[in-house]
């Protein structure tokens, strides 16, 4: 598969993303674990199945083998995009989930039209992850 190595950064960046919610988000980490798992359900990002606690989704930030599920970081992703302070991948890895996300989350006709529906803040610190996470996308149409 030529594009592996995307999804592996995708991977690596995941805990890194659920780190951001629990860093940006306003209260304790079982309120976050919970607004995360009601956003999910609600927005249609996911099925969490059972509402994690706060410890698990201080394990998912961690990363210590524990790889966070997809509502999780799409549903983070989702909800850091729209704060006030924004936040902004801080590494590359990093960088790469958000864009894996905000691909997954939305349907887009073209990188272009990925690009321009992120926040301003965002569009030039993410240019290079949709490029990836495109490209990426594009190749898995294929097979």
């Amino acid at each position: 598969m030529p594009h592996h190595g995307f999804y592996a950064k995708v991977c690596q960046g995941m805990p890194a993303l659920i780190h951001q919610w629990l860093t940006h988000g306003r209260g304790d980490a079982d309120r976050l674990a919970l607004i995360l798992a009601e956003t999910a359900r609600v927005a249609g990002l996911g099925d969490p199945g059972e509402t994690p606690d706060g410890n698990t989704l201080s394990l998912w930030a961690r990363g210590n083998g524990a790889e966070p599920p997809h509502w999780a970081v799409r549903t983070a992703l989702f909800l850091l995009v729209q704060m006030p302070a924004k936040p902004v991948p801080d590494t590359d890895t990093e960088a790469c989930a958000w864009a894996y996300c905000w691909l997954r989350n939305r349907d887009f006709h073209d990188r272009d039209a990925a690009l321009a529906a992120l926040p301003e803040h965002l569009r030039e610190v993410m240019a290079p992850a949709i490029t990836a996470a495109w490209n990426d996308r594009q190749g898995l149409r294929l097979v």
